[in-house]
């Protein structure tokens, strides 16, 4: 029997974008339509933050949330923190927790379906979603992950570089000849392996590439991925919150 934990890291400080939880989008909280949208599927869901602003604002709303401390450098450890705090306060026993992009004002419930359904297999310690490239972006970008996976899904690299590389065609004819799987970075955790991979030292490839999902893979957890039937948008910079509000207002 799963009993799953939803959690929203949220920080206040980002150098793209300072106070993006905050940004208003159709006079409400980025946070607040992440929020809102997750509690869709979450009996336990919490905003974790370390900002009494971004405190202040998800309890304005009706929200849920816990502090965390300032010192996390990822969403991962914020959300390990959070677990933590909250297991023994509820006093609860989580099977799994799912780590919800505070910057996905649009994310949808059969995402997190997704994501959970590979779970399915009992040997999944994380999981996360993948979406093939469209032919008009550019696998090349640095910014947009690439995920190579075994023909059960399972994750094998991640990486910003394109891979496979193609020997037998020139770069323009790559995505012709195959399938590129960007990285979704929605990911859900059984609460051990949350617990083990917050213990864990920075790896080699992980700090080549700023990756941390590589270090998980070069412990040996098994990363499983689902391929998304929806389109994620991130927002990482005020120029994309301003395409989104121009979307919605269509």
């Amino acid at each position: 029997m799963k009993l799953v934990l939803g959690i929203i890291p949220a920080r206040y400080a980002s150098s793209r974008f300072p106070g993006k939880p905050l940004a208003l989008i159709q006079n409400k909280p980025m946070i607040q339509w992440v929020f809102e949208k997750a509690s869709s599927v979450f009996e336990y869901l919490y905003v974790a933050t370390d900002d009494e602003r971004i405190k202040k604002e998800v309890e304005k709303f009706g929200g849920k949330v816990v502090m965390t401390s300032p010192d996390h450098g990822s969403g991962t450890e914020r959300c390990r923190e959070a677990s933590d705090i909250l297991s023994s306060k509820l006093s609860l026993k989580f099977t799994h927790v799912v780590n919800i992009q505070g910057d996905e004002p649009l994310i949808k419930m059969e995402q997190i379906n997704e994501l959970m359904s590979c779970f399915d297999l009992a040997e999944t310690d994380i999981a996360t979603l993948i979406q093939p490239f469209d032919k008009e972006e550019n696998i090349a970008d640095p910014n947009m992950v690439k995920a190579v996976v075994d023909n059960k899904l399972k994750a094998l690299y991640f990486s910003r570089a394109v891979i496979p590389y193609i020997r037998s065609a020139s770069p323009e004819l790559w995505m012709q000849n195959n399938t590129y799987y960007k990285h979704i970075g929605l990911y859900a955790y059984t609460t051990k392996a949350l617990q083990e991979i917050t213990q864990l030292s920075s790896s080699p490839l992980e700090m080549a590439e700023s990756l941390e999902q590589l270090r998980w893979l070069e412990n040996g957890y098994r990363i499983q991925t689902r391929i998304s039937n929806y389109q994620a948008i991130g927002i990482d910079t005020p120029d994309d919150l301003e395409n989104l509000k121009r979307k919605l207002a269509l």
